[in-house]
């Protein structure tokens, strides 16, 4: 089965790599498709460089020993557009983009692929892990939540105890 994941993984965090893993279960070869520079800038996430990104994800991807490409892709859609695939991986975040991606290959006379949607990987603070939240300084790319940020969260529960009582 021909697979496709896709982002811009800015930080290649425990999310990211569960997306990965799954689709390397899926299938191969497995298409990533990571997002240009100048893409990820215009969808307002700075990040590391493109060559920086796919240097760690090549050598995250190469440990499952199966067929992979890295894609770098310029908008959301063309890729997924052009190639013979069977399956997509996403996350919560990106599902309605696959749907989209569906509707726009079934109008083209292609045919859809199989959406997996991952569940969210969830940080310490029971919500979910993200590039931005890394990028804020609130979790590490594990998920643990960086200590002043547990110093707010330690005052949010007190602040609610009180109030419960």
């Amino acid at each position: 089965m021909k697979v496709l994941v896709g982002g811009t993984f800015a930080y290649l965090h425990k999310g990211h790599r569960a997306l990965l893993r799954k689709a390397f279960e899926l299938g191969e070869p497995v298409y990533i498709a990571l997002t240009s520079d100048s893409f990820a800038k215009h969808k307002g996430n700075p990040t590391k460089s493109f060559a920086e990104r796919k240097r760690e994800l090549k050598g995250f991807a190469a440990g499952f020993g199966k067929r992979f490409r890295i894609i770098k892709i310029h908008d959301k859609f063309s890729f997924s557009l052009r190639w013979d695939l069977d399956a997509i991986v996403v996350s919560g975040e990106t599902y309605r983009t696959a749907k989209e991606i569906n509707q726009i290959r079934k109008s083209k006379g292609l045919k859809e692929l199989r959406i997996v949607k991952v569940r969210y990987v969830l940080a310490e603070d029971k919500l979910p892990i993200s590039s931005s939240r890394i990028r804020a300084g609130k979790i590490d790319a594990e998920g643990r939540v960086l200590r002043s940020s547990k110093r707010s969260l330690d005052r949010k529960a007190r602040r609610r105890s009180q109030m419960a009582k």
